[in-house]
């Protein structure tokens, strides 16, 4: 059987699947297209590109810190994987409601500049639950999964990116709305497990 970095590609491509699936739901490209609009309505159109692509730069090597050293820094501080699965999936339960109920979480502030890295690349790429995400696959199914999940999901973001006005255009501002509350949905249920899961770890156990 195929191997890849001593895993059979059998056993390595519904991991890989289901770790770059969850990653993306939770970073949710689609669901703010909305927001990158309006934060970049006032640039021209090298502008506006330049300033996304610099955010996905910063968003991608975020997580690549996070997927390399995500054990180092809670071994760091003491945390339990448990405990910030726990924590992780409160933050993303907080956003997914705030999503469904207002329609957005984040109100646009700061500089034309400084856009790119705050808050498009953090918190609207990269924020606690595309954390907690990375860390997660870091732990379930390794650090070569979790890696190319993180290369792999924001290759897409560059080419969401890229089309951002046209998809926007196509979509409308009704289309996104669904579709950002669609995907909170997913959040939410996403959330809801890190914290049974988190949880169940710290139950006796049943004879």
């Amino acid at each position: 059987m195929l191997e890849v970095f001593g895993v059979s590609l059998a056993d390595a491509l519904p991991n890989l699947a289901r770790a770059t699936l969850a990653l993306f739901i939770i970073v949710d490209p689609f669901g703010n297209l909305p927001i990158f609009i309006s934060l970049t309505e006032k640039m021209d159109k090298l502008q506006r590109r330049r300033v996304l692509r610099s955010a996905t730069l910063t968003g991608l090597v975020l997580l690549l810190v996070f997927a390399l050293t995500g054990q180092e820094i809670l071994a760091f501080f003491g945390i339990s994987i448990y405990g910030f699965m726990i924590a992780g999936g409160i933050l993303l339960l907080i956003i997914a409601v705030k999503l469904l109920i207002e329609g957005e979480w984040w109100q646009p502030t700061g500089s034309m500049e400084s856009l790119s890295a705050v808050p498009i690349a953090v918190p609207l790429l990269v924020g606690p639950g595309a954390i907690t995400a990375t860390i997660l696959n870091l732990q379930q199914f390794g650090i070569i999964i979790a890696l190319i999940a993180v290369f792999a999901v924001f290759a897409v973001v560059f080419l969401i990116l890229r089309l951002v006005e046209p998809i926007h255009r196509f979509l409308g501002k009704a289309g996104s709305s669904i579709i950002a509350r669609i995907m909170a949905l997913l959040i939410a249920a996403i959330a809801v497990q890190y914290i049974i899961n988190g949880i169940t770890n710290y139950l006796p156990t049943a004879v």
